[in-house]
């Protein structure tokens, strides 16, 4: 005859979650959701469309297309780093001062 005693239990242990976990959780992706809006604010954007089309014209101006394309992906990183120091270090951005010609366009005269 075989042994009783010694049959394996298996326990099932229940899924409580803190709501300090929770609480971290919605920080988290609330966190993440905020990460665009103060990257914009930054100056990480403005910076790297700045780099990006200055690059592109330069490049494309010296080597071709080719010189255009990685003109562009360079000065986009450049201009993005430039901008996020910028930002991290409070110096504003370019300011224009301008007018509106007749066809409703934007021209600066004076930076």
């Amino acid at each position: 005859m075989a042994k009783r005693g010694n049959a394996i239990k298996t326990v099932a242990h229940p899924v409580e979650v803190p709501a300090l976990r929770w609480l971290a959780a919605v920080a988290l992706a609330l966190a993440l959701i905020a990460i665009p809006h103060l990257a914009h604010a930054q100056g990480v954007v403005g910076g790297m469309e700045r780099g990006a089309a200055q690059g592109s014209y330069d490049g494309g101006r010296v080597a071709g297309p080719v010189g255009s394309v990685v003109g562009g992906a360079v000065g986009a990183g450049v201009g993005g780093a430039i901008g996020a120091v910028d930002g991290v270090l409070g110096i504003p951005g370019p300011r224009c001062h301008g007018y509106y010609n007749r066809y409703g366009h934007w021209r600066c005269y004076r930076y």
